[in-house]
């Protein structure tokens, strides 16, 4: 745990509160019951609005226009509901602990995925952008320095998430291991994390999942009888990560002329115009 009440990061033994012990050990956790019923009815009515109001998001050439249908992006512009949600203090109070008291929102999506729907959701193993501590396997961390989390993703559901809808797998602890997936077996169901198998993060409406960017997550396969997905995905990140919510071709702090300046794909993302990658689409 972390905090920056001096300027700069130092360790703190923070808050007594064992989500925040969880995240940090094992890579991810579960609270329940952080949204009620009438909270998550405005939720749903108001994300709605939001699909029915905006158009997909392209945001890359790469896919055909039916994979973007899912999403929408930088939902905080979009909806005052979803702000005020997205800063509540039950998942506040363990992001913060983890990323230092002035974290940021770097990247906030809606997803509703309907039954059968299931093109696109991150159905291999992943990691969202890192490891941020890369390190050669077979490596141990040295448990004496508490492992760094930069970037935290939460799930606000909006729907029950049972099995049988493909929820987010997690491989517990790999978040420690400076690794990615091992690229052959990325869509391996009996892949393991030094022993343990995957965890299924399974929800009511309400709940909010919690996860580092670091940790080997998927969607794990749905049921024949998959009811869908809906919920608004945020990735809260340390203060010193640059925001996502638009594309850099569309949001930057350069000129014109520093723009028109860089012509070959290594001068524009050096100067800041990067592709849509992990948290931009």
């Amino acid at each position: 745990m972390i905090t920056r009440r001096t300027g700069y990061l130092t360790i703190s033994d923070g808050p007594d509160n064992p989500a925040v012990a969880q995240l940090e050990r094992d890579g991810y956790v579960v609270l329940h019951g952080v949204f009620d019923e009438d909270e998550v009815a405005e939720l749903v009515e108001d994300v709605e609005r939001v699909f029915d109001q905006y158009p997909p998001d392209q945001r890359a050439d790469r896919h055909g226009a039916e994979h973007w249908e899912p999403f929408r992006y930088e939902v905080l512009n979009r909806s005052a509901v979803v702000q005020r949600a997205i800063a509540h203090r039950a998942i506040l109070d363990v992001v913060e602990a983890l990323l230092g008291e002035d974290c940021h929102v770097i990247a906030n999506t809606a997803w509703r995925q309907p039954p059968g729907n299931n093109e696109h959701g991150g159905q291999f193993w992943h990691i969202d952008s890192g490891p941020h501590v890369p390190r050669p396997a077979g490596v141990p961390w040295d448990d004496r320095i508490p492992y760094p989390i930069f970037a935290v993703a939460s799930h606000l559901y909006l729907w029950d998430c049972p099995m049988e809808a493909g929820p987010t797998g997690i491989l517990r602890g790999s978040h420690r291991s400076g690794q990615p997936p091992p690229r052959d077996r990325m869509h391996d169901d009996e892949l393991e994390w030094d022993g343990e198998k995957a965890v299924p993060l399974v929800a009511r409406a309400g709940d909010v999942a919690l996860f580092s960017s670091d940790v080997w997550h998927r969607r794990l396969p749905p049921a024949d009888d998959d009811p869908g997905r809906f919920f608004v995905q945020c990735h809260y990140g340390r203060r010193d990560i640059a925001q996502r919510l638009r594309p850099t071709s569309d949001v930057n702090q350069l000129s014109h002329d520093a723009i028109a300046r860089a012509t070959t794909a290594r001068e524009r993302t050096l100067v800041g115009l990067h592709p849509p990658f992990f948290y931009d689409g």
